[in-house]
């Protein structure tokens, strides 16, 4: 989906990434590469298969957008260096887009590593109009793409149906991208008169108009 904010366009997409037409940045928050894993060696079940997906959803919106940057909106890492750092670290080198990592409460990795590899890490970037952060930080003069909280929404049907769906959530001054990452939850928000919630349902985006 297409929106304009701030004369710009951007296009939500149903992984959850935002891409920026005009300066061809693509933004993804909250991957939490690692969590698999994590998760694994302490005996969780969690499907192996999903460490590769992580990977081949950011790559398919690569090839998608064939953008010029690559902006990670904070915990791109979901803990310390195990396995699947040597993956991410081998499939950065097959991409030659600039990438900024927007430093998360999660991204606990001693920054050498993301220069060794050519990502830049930094605490907020602003690019015109606009600043990245990874935890949602409201100013007057500036428009925010932030994380961290894993929007959802929920979405009630006739008699007792509901259902989650991730969501980008959208304020006045501010727009909250949805955990890009598999198995990252979801924080059910709810909308006021003046916000636009932005669904993901299956590979459509849609917009829920409500305030309830």
């Amino acid at each position: 989906m297409k929106i304009q904010i701030q004369n710009e366009t951007f296009t939500l997409h149903p992984s959850g990434a935002v891409f920026w037409e005009s300066k061809k940045i693509i933004i993804i928050s909250d991957v939490h590469l690692g969590k698999v894993t994590h998760f694994r060696k302490h005996g969780i079940a969690i499907p192996q298969n999903a460490v590769s997906e992580n990977f081949r959803r950011i790559t398919d919106v690569l090839d998608y957008f064939e953008p010029e940057k690559i902006i990670f909106l904070g915990d791109l890492f979901h803990s310390a260096k195990n396995s699947e750092w040597d993956l991410f670290e081998e499939w950065i080198s097959n991409h030659n887009q600039e990438t900024y990592l927007v430093e998360g409460n999660h991204d606990i990795i001693d920054q050498k590593h993301y220069y060794q590899i050519g990502i830049l890490v930094v605490d907020v970037l602003q690019i015109d109009h606009f600043f990245f952060t990874h935890h949602p930080t409201e100013k007057d003069d500036l428009f925010n793409f932030a994380g961290h909280i894993h929007p959802g929404i929920i979405l009630r049907g006739l008699g007792m149906q509901s259902l989650k769906l991730r969501c980008f959530f959208q304020k006045p001054n501010q727009m909250i991208l949805p955990a890009f990452g598999e198995f990252t939850g979801k924080f059910i928000l709810k909308p006021e008169e003046e916000h636009l919630v932005y669904a993901i349902a299956g590979d459509e985006v849609v917009l829920i108009n409500k305030s309830n």
